[in-house]
C-alpha cells in the first residue's frame, strides 16, 4: 500500500492500493465514531461499486444508506444538494456521522459540500473512481457546485478525513473518461514536472497508471500544504482551466469532458503566450504532440473572442482582472493578471 500524507488544517492520509474499495470500512472505521455513513454516488457508479462499499460499512459497525443522482455535471446544481440534504435529514445523520462520497470528480465535489455545510459541517471520506478524481479533485479539499454562470461558483473548502484510491476501479471506466483524466495528468507534467512530462511522452501512461497517479497526487499535495485556502501558489494547478471552463461553458457541459476542456484550453493558451514571447518556443508544438497521444483535443471550434468573452464570470477573477497560468517551458509555470476588459487586446 502506498500512503501519502496530507499536512493541511486537518490532516489526513491518502492510501492507495487495488482492492482497497472492498475493504473501505477497515479504513474508515479507526478514523471515526460514527454510527451512520452516506455513501454519495450517481447512476454509474452506484451500480458498481456501492453494495461492496456498504457491505464493508456494515462489516465494521456502519448504518449504511445510499444517494444516487444522475450521472453527469448537469447534476452538479444546488437542486441536487437540497435533495442530498433532505436524504441527509430523513436518516438522521448528525454531526458525528458521515458521509462516504463514491465516484468521479462531479461526486466528490457535491459530496463534498454537502459534508462542509450539513449541520455545519460533518466528516467526509473520498473513494475516487475516476482517473480525474483520482489524480486531482479527490485531493485538497475543494468542493461546490455550479451555477448557470460558471463552474464551482457556490462551494467550500473542506478537507476529507481519509482519501482511498483503488486504481482497479479504472478497468470499468469507459475510455472516454481514462482520456479525460489525462487531461489533468498532463497539466501536472506541464505545471511541475518536467520528468513526468517525459515519462508520458516515452511510455504508454496505462501501463505505468499507478506511479502516475502517486506523481500527480504527490505535486498536487505539495502545493495544497503551502496554499491550502487557494491564495497564491495553488493557482498554478489551474492551468488550461479559465480556458477550459469557458469551452466547457459553450459548449453546455456536453460536448467536452472537463480533462478535454482542460487539454483544449492549455493548448488555446500556451500557442498564444508562445507568439508573445512568454513561453519559451517550441513548448506549445511538444504540448500538442503528447496531448494528440492520448486522444486529446488541442483547439476549439469557437472563435478566440468567444472563448474569451466566456471567460466573463469565472472564479479566478480578482477585481478587475483574471489570473492566467502561463508555461515558461515545460515542466516550469508562472501566473499573470490580464485585465478583464483588455483579454482581447492581449491575446490578439
Amino acid at each position: 500500500m502506498k500512503t501519502i500524507e496530507v499536512h493541511t488544517g486537518r490532516p489526513y492520509d491518502i492510501l492507495m492500493e487495488r482492492g482497497i474499495l472492498s475493504r473501505a470500512g477497515d479504513f474508515i472505521r479507526p478514523l471515526t465514531g460514527a454510527i451512520r455513513a452516506v455513501i454519495v454516488s450517481d447512476s454509474h457508479v452506484a451500480p458498481l461499486y456501492a453494495d461492496q462499499v456498504a457491505a464493508s460499512l456494515r462489516q465494521n459497525g456502519f448504518e449504511t444508506s445510499l444517494f444516487v443522482f444522475e450521472a453527469g455535471e448537469a447534476s452538479k446544481r444546488l437542486a441536487t444538494i437540497e435533495r442530498l440534504y433532505l436524504h441527509l435529514f430523513e436518516h438522521d445523520i448528525t454531526r458525528t456521522d458521515l458521509i462516504v462520497a463514491l465516484g468521479g470528480g462531479v461526486t466528490g465535489d457535491m459530496a463534498g459540500f454537502a459534508a462542509a455545510s450539513y449541520l455545519r459541517g460533518i466528516d467526509f471520506v473520498q473513494i475516487p473512481t475516476s482517473l480525474l478524481a483520482q489524480v486531482d479533485s479527490s485531493v485538497g479539499g475543494k468542493t461546490g457546485v455550479d451555477l448557470p454562470g460558471g463552474k464551482n461558483l457556490v462551494g467550500a473548502f473542506w478537507q476529507p478525513v481519509r482519501v482511498l484510491i483503488d486504481p482497479d476501479t479504472l478497468q470499468t471506466l469507459p475510455k472516454t473518461f481514462f482520456r479525460d483524466g489525462l487531461g489533468e495528468v498532463v497539466k501536472y507534467g506541464c505545471i511541475r514536472s518536467r520528468k513526468l512530462f517525459e515519462r508520458l511522452e516515452q511510455e504508454d501512461a496505462a501501463e505505468v497508471i499507478e506511479d502516475v497517479i502517486f506523481e500527480c497526487v504527490s505535486i498536487k499535495r505539495d502545493v495544497v500544504e503551502r496554499d491550502e485556502r487557494d491564495t497564491g501558489e495553488r493557482a498554478i494547478l489551474n492551468f488550461g482551466h479559465t480556458l477550459g471552463h469557458a469551452l466547457e461553458k459553450l459548449g453546455g457541459y456536453t460536448e467536452l469532458t472537463h480533462g478535454e476542456a482542460v487539454a483544449a484550453g492549455a493548448a488555446i493558451l500556451t500557442r498564444l503566450t508562445e507568439h508573445k514571447g512568454l513561453t519559451e518556443e517550441g513548448t506549445s508544438a511538444r504540448l500538442e504532440a503528447l496531448l494528440e497521444k492520448y486522444g486529446l483535443p488541442t483547439g476549439s471550434r469557437y472563435p478566440l473572442t468567444e472563448i474569451l468573452s466566456a471567460t466573463r464570470g469565472d472564479k479566478k477573477s480578482t477585481g478587475k482582472s483574471l489570473n492566467f497560468v502561463f508555461l515558461r517551458n515545460i515542466g516550469e509555470c508562472y501566473t499573470q493578471k490580464v485585465p478583464t476588459d483588455g483579454l482581447v487586446e492581449f491575446f490578439g
